[in-house]
Order: structure tokens, then sequence, then C-alpha cells
């Protein structure tokens, strides 16, 4: 195999965040009175767009009450920031797989908060380009995939997705293209496998020496 163009999802899979997510899912919730999600329902829902995390955590929240919702979800996020740090070994694995291949992002995140995140790390100048839940069509929809192989002139067959959550996978196969999994973010292993990737790892390390012998 060999890849020109290695995607990387970001909550989860590049920064430790998704039990910050969960967490702050369920504050909001419970800050406007509705059923607190269980934190294996909050974490399903970290990689999609805004409205369809909402319905499928809180399926009571109604549509007038999103704003508000969304507000309390925000607050509570930037308490908790900077909190979140890298994976162990992932700056250094996106610094040596940046020399020989061209990196992409796709995120559920706002433009607005992969930006604040990207230049807060540091992490910029590792990527060629991104796509955010509030650009396209959100995951699992292949949009951002798609949208990035045009934009960086790859074709599919060399278009590798990395990424934790069953969305993330299920948009690769959508899009037609590799996928692998880490299961140290959102969603268990099982879970993961049943969308069959190439492969699963538990952690930055084992991550990378797949990527130096395989991509």
């Amino acid at each position: 195999m060999s890849y020109r163009l290695v995607v990387f999802d970001w909550d989860g899979t590049i920064i430790d965040s998704a039990a910050t997510i969960a967490e702050c899912i369920q504050r909001a919730a419970g800050d406007l009175a509705l059923p607190v999600p269980s934190r294996e329902r909050a974490s399903h829902v970290i990689g999609l767009g805004l409205q369809d995390a909402l319905r499928g955590a809180v399926p009571e929240l109604t549509a007038e009450r999103y704003p508000e919702f969304v507000a309390r979800y925000r607050a509570h996020f930037f308490e908790r920031q900077d909190r979140m740090a890298l994976f162990d070994g992932m700056r250094e694995l996106l610094a040596e797989l940046s020399r020989k291949k061209t990196l992409g992002i796709a995120t559920g995140k706002s433009r607005r908060g992969l930006d604040r995140h990207l230049a807060a790390t540091g992490l910029a100048p590792y990527f060629s380009a991104s796509r955010c839940a509030d650009e396209t069509y959100p995951k699992p929809h292949p949009a951002m995939l798609l949208e990035l192989m045009a934009e960086l002139q790859v074709p599919k067959a060399q278009v590798l997705m990395i990424g934790d959550t069953s969305h993330d996978l299920e948009m690769a196969r959508a899009a037609g293209v590799d996928a692998l999994a880490v299961t140290y973010g959102a969603h268990p292993a099982d879970s993961l496998r049943d969308c069959g990737p190439l492969g699963c790892f538990p952690d930055v390390g084992s991550l990378s020496l797949w990527l130096s012998q395989n991509a």
C-alpha cells in the first residue's frame, strides 16, 4: 500500500478530548433539566454534526432549545479546554508523517473550534487542508473526504482515513477509501472492528509502527 493523503479525525484521535466532550454534554443536559445521557451515549455522538449529535445524545431536546443547550455546552467546554492534551507520541507522529505524506483533517468540530485548537497546539503547519462539520455534510456522509480528495487532487486509492469512531470509518467506507481505527478515543474496539478497518490500534505507538511499515 502507498498512500499520498492521510486524513485524521481530531477529537479522540489527535487530542485527548472525548471524555471531556461527553462530560460537557451531560452537564449541559443537567443545566437544562433534561435527562442526562449515559457516558456511553454521550460518547457515541462525538464526531457527528451538531444537530445529529444533539438528537442522538439528548432526544428530549427540542429544536427551539438547541441554542440554549449549545451555549451551556460551550461554557463547560471552555472551562475544561486547558485540560486536554495531545495523545502521547502524536506530535512526533504528525511531524514525521508530514515529511512524507500530505495530511488532512476531517472533524465534527466547527471551523472556529478547529482553528482555535490548531493554533493552541501548534499543529497547523502539518496539515494541507481540513473540513469541518459546519462547512459541508457531517459524518458519516462522505463529503468531507470527497472534498479533501478533490482539493488536494488525490485519488481514493491513495487516501487513508484514521479515526476513533464508527462515524469516521463509515465515512471512509462511503467515500471508498481505506481506514484505520484507534481504540483510545470515543468508541469501543468491538464497534470499530465491526466497521472493517485495516487495523485497530490501542495507542499512538502501535499506530505509528503500522504506518511506518505499511503506508
